[in-house]
């Protein structure tokens, strides 16, 4: 997991996260990076955890032609 730095990442649309650590899922071994909202959310409260794997969370999306990272590193 040493592609991902644990702090601040933007999210392509536009909200921020926290990395706070990584994981492996416990019966496949896929990587996972743990992260929080940085932000309330009606549905899921203050600062919520989340888990996604690692290929994911480091994938591109096409926006307009273009593509992008899911999550950027900001700090």
């Amino acid at each position: 997991m040493n592609e991902l730095k644990l702090g601040k990442y933007g999210h392509y649309k536009g909200k921020e996260y926290e990395v706070i650590g990584f994981a492996r899922h416990s019966e496949t071994l896929e990587e996972l990076v743990i992260y929080k909202a940085l932000y309330h959310s009606e549905e899921f409260g203050e600062n919520a955890l989340w888990a996604r794997p690692k290929s994911i969370f480091l994938e591109t999306v096409n926006i307009e032609g273009k593509e992008i990272p899911r999550f950027k590193y900001i700090g």
